[in-house]
């Protein structure tokens, strides 16, 4: 998958403000004439290592398809802005710390971000999450009222300190999550307890998973773990959930 220029897009560095102090986000604005008539936005929930040049080459991605997409900085009370793939420790350090009341309340600013300075509404936006961020995508989704949901290998949602499996009945939107069977983080006995947990859920939890496919499939800034059919598949997939999910309250998709 060839990483997109942000030629015909306007790309910025922007505070929001949380109740734990300002939070920095990248936010990609499509141009107007590639933007649907009822605007929308995604959510770019990051790896365990930070808005990095890959995150915001996928917010990037997001905001070519039509949207306004966001990818906040969720290690803002650290400090840390970025933490570099070979340094696994310091990255799960970070991502240890963040259970799920900060990453809801993260999640929840930039939601009231994209309400108030963007006039998009929460049912109109979407929540896409990688690694750690898609354990934050699915905590997240069980607290607000988002439009749709799209996890990617995020381990910790059935298993672990920050479990999440327990408050899934209150997710109200559509949930698509992807996983590779070779993915030692994600085991079939998580998915299984997921899937079994998706019963109290009111909306739909679909799950693909990936034959041959590990840990971080989708990320090309690691051709170590890099899965291109997988990749593509999962992002065709994606956008199509999206444009389904963001029109579900009878807006025309874009």
């Amino acid at each position: 998958m060839t990483s997109l220029q942000a030629s015909g897009l306007a790309t910025e560095w922007l505070t929001i403000e949380t109740p734990d102090g300002p939070m920095r986000a990248y936010q990609v604005t499509p141009h107007r004439d590639n933007a649907p008539e009822q605007r929308a936005a995604v959510i770019v929930l990051q790896e365990a290592f930070g808005v990095n040049e890959h995150i915001q080459d996928v917010t990037r991605r997001f905001a070519s398809q039509g949207y306004l997409a966001v990818a906040p900085d969720l290690f803002h009370r650290s400090g840390v802005k970025a933490v570099d793939y070979a340094d696994r420790d310091q990255a799960m350090a970070l991502i240890g710390g963040l259970g799920p009341d900060p990453i809801i309340t993260d999640v929840a600013a930039v939601v009231t971000h994209l309400s108030e300075a963007e006039e998009i509404s929460s049912s109109r936006t979407a929540l896409v999450g990688f690694c750690f961020g898609g354990r934050a995508a699915f905590t997240a989704a069980t607290a607000l009222d988002v439009g749709a949901t799209v996890v990617f290998y995020g381990p910790g949602i059935a298993n672990g300190p920050h479990a999440v499996l327990d408050r899934a009945g209150s997710i109200k939107s559509p949930v698509l999550m992807f996983v590779g069977d070779s993915d030692p983080t994600i085991t079939a006995e998580h998915v299984a307890a997921i899937q079994s947990a998706s019963t109290s859920m009111s909306s739909e939890l679909r799950v693909e998973t990936f034959t041959g496919a590990g840990h971080a499939f989708f990320c090309d800034a690691r051709p170590q773990a890099y899965v291109a059919e997988a990749a593509q598949r999962a992002w065709s997939d994606t956008t199509e959930f999206l444009a389904r999910g963001l029109s579900r309250s009878g807006h025309e998709s874009h």
